[in-house]
């Protein structure tokens, strides 16, 4: 023991104490030095796999406002798809030489991201999902039509690439029937019962009117009178002439390739364990969608829970509306009752319009950041709308250009709801997906290409959790609309169980409606619509309600951590600083916010 009493003691004392000092100063310098070292190596990997997935992905450069590649559509052949492959694992193999642990926070989101994505994309190839890229709602055949919208050409340069793209689509629609061919050989094929519709879906662009085409109906009107009569006049007949030559033929091309061998080579079952890997493949689409740990059968457990819940809380609004009868005489009364009907297309839209006005008004009160980008609503296209579901959203570029769009479906009034309508819209568009997908497009502190990441848990978690903030600003004042936001959420506990079902457990299709139908408000065309879409798309309907189930319960650990200090506006804003991310990294972003805030909350009482 050092005994300060005694001269000696010290003078050594004060020549150790600047020597401790000067040796933390050091020590940090280093810590600061490789973490800038580290940051400076990832940075340096991240834009390589930017650039490399730009290159690769001209319709990505397009949504981001990137230049390179407007003229071009993407190469799929058997080769590119190959050495695209290799070239990710070179880049897994570079991310995981970068030192986690002396990354500043930031990074550290960045290289989660860039690993999940780069270790997802190698589970799609290994799976060889390539050879099945399209299902009945999805595909080249159906995003194609959207070119006009995606690419908005104003100039002549603008309209001189989209043209170029129309011309390519030719070279394009032959590998995608290269592609499908080889998931032939493989067994990889869809569900013949899913596929019914697609022949259709196709033939719809095989016109010979050119102005009923897509292709140049959709052409903004104010593109067209910004460039003159004149010049206009020129390009709308180069743009008939590609839809001639090129696009047309290669739509016929691919209908008769359809009817020809594809559909008669799709398959019977179902279900994903069918397919060759099947069942490993289903596991990895869990883990891919949900983000976490989970297996088939509690998913499965939990969604039976969920729905048990949902249905006690339905029968109490059962009994508010003083209706006689059992909780499936009520869904049957709902379904069949035409006052819960729009009697138009415009009825719906403008029904619609008004809560998205209601609820743009309220925003501020449950978030401090909102986002600059706009979002628009438009009716589904009539070609994909019978086979497709009542709504989706389309994200906004992420160079702001292009403003995000809750896209409604018209087709079928019969099913379409008005008491879900405002689950729906707030689901679709503000606080959901627009919201959410708005402000991570305008995030400065993340990597362009991780503000490009999509995890389903956390995106359409998000959004579901966004459907019951809807209390808090004033929805859900008719009894009816509290049942629709119920049946809403029925629909997604349903998924768990309807999902794991058919692919693990050996569902027939008959067997997920009957249960959708008995668990659900969803009308029967809806129904049939949604079971289809779990069917093509395994996996994917999981993340909903695991997403909003985690979501809900990290905020309520959130408010029985802080009591009264918890602030809602500050909670969300945390939540959405980061852009979607896996959910145990949410988890860990809020126990760290808590802990923040608990500091804070100390250092104000002190004062």
């Amino acid at each position: 023991m050092l005994n300060l009493s005694k001269p000696d003691s010290i003078r050594i004392l004060l020549f150790l104490v600047p020597l401790i000092l000067l040796s933390k100063v050091v020590l940090a310098q280093e810590a600061t030095s490789k973490q800038i070292n580290a940051d400076e190596a990832l940075n340096e990997l991240l834009d390589q796999v930017w650039n490399f997935e730009l290159a690769s992905s001209p319709l990505l450069a397009t949504n981001v406002g990137d230049p390179r590649g407007q003229d071009r559509l993407a190469d799929d052949s058997l080769r590119a798809i190959q050495a695209r492959a290799e070239r990710r694992r070179e880049f897994l193999k570079n991310l995981e030489a970068v030192p986690v642990d002396t990354l500043s926070e930031g990074k550290r989101i960045d290289h989660e991201l860039l690993r999940r994505r780069l270790e997802g994309q190698l589970a799609d190839f290994r799976f060889k999902t390539h050879l099945m890229p399209i299902n009945n709602r999805g595909g080249f055949h159906i995003r194609f039509p959207e070119l006009p919208r995606v690419m908005a050409p104003k100039s002549e340069k603008d309209f001189a690439n989209y043209i170029a793209r129309l011309n390519d689509f030719d070279r394009y629609t032959d590998q995608q029937i290269e592609l499908l061919r080889g998931g032939i050989k493989s067994g990889l094929v869809q569900p013949a019962i899913i596929m019914r519709d697609s022949l259709s879906q196709v033939e719809s662009h095989v016109v010979e009117d050119l102005t009923k085409s897509l292709f140049l109906a959709n052409i903004a009107a104010e593109s067209k009178s910004n460039l003159g009569a004149e010049r206009w006049n020129r390009i709308k007949t180069q743009i008939e002439d590609s839809l001639t030559r090129s696009v047309i033929p290669a739509y016929q091309r691919f209908a008769d390739f359809l009817r020809t061998e594809y559909l008669p080579a799709c398959r019977g079952p179902v279900g994903a364990s069918a397919m060759p890997m099947g069942r490993e493949f289903y596991l990895d689409r869990i883990q891919r969608f949900t983000t976490i740990e989970i297996s088939p059968e509690e998913l499965h457990q939990t969604g039976v829970s969920e729905n048990a819940r949902i249905r006690s809380e339905m029968e109490l609004i059962k009994q508010k509306v003083d209706f006689e009868g059992t909780l499936d005489d009520f869904l049957a009364h709902l379904r069949t009752n035409p006052r819960f009907y729009a009697k138009s297309a415009e009825e719906l839209m403008q029904t619609a319009a008004l809560i998205l006005k209601r609820a743009d008004g309220r925003l501020p009160e449950l978030f401090g950041h909102l986002p600059r980008i706009p979002y628009g609503l438009q009716e589904i296209p009539a070609y994909v709308a019978p086979q497709t579901t009542a709504a989706y959203y389309w994200p906004p570029a992420t160079d702001g250009t292009r403003g995000g769009v809750y896209y409604l479906n018209t087709y079928n009034l019969s099913s379409r709801p008005l008491y879900q309508l405002e689950a729906l819209s707030l689901h679709e568009a503000v606080p959901g997906h627009h919201l959410q997908l708005a402000i991570q497009a305008e995030l400065e502190n993340l990597h362009p290409i991780s503000r490009e990441s999509n995890f389903t848990a956390f995106i359409e978690g998000w959004a579901l959790y966004s459907e019951r903030l809807g209390k808090d600003i004033g929805f859900y004042k008719d009894p009816y609309q509290d049942f629709g936001r119920l049946s809403m959420e029925a629909w997604r506990a349903s998924r768990l169980v309807v999902d794991t079902g058919i692919h693990w457990m050996g569902w027939s299709r008959q067997q997920a409606i009957d249960y959708m139908t008995a668990n659900t408000a969803l009308s029967p065309h809806n129904i049939v619509a949604e079971v289809d879409r779990y069917i093509g798309w395994p996996g994917q309907a999981l993340a909903y309600k695991t997403g909003e189930l985690a979501i809900s319960r990290i905020r309520l650990q959130a408010e029985q951590a802080l009591g009264d200090a918890f602030d809602v506006r500050s909670f969300h804003d945390r939540v959405l600083e980061a852009g979607s991310i896996p959910l145990p990294m949410l988890e860990q972003r809020i126990s760290q916010w808590i802990n923040q805030q608990r500091k804070a909350d100390t250092k104000k009482i002190r004062a």
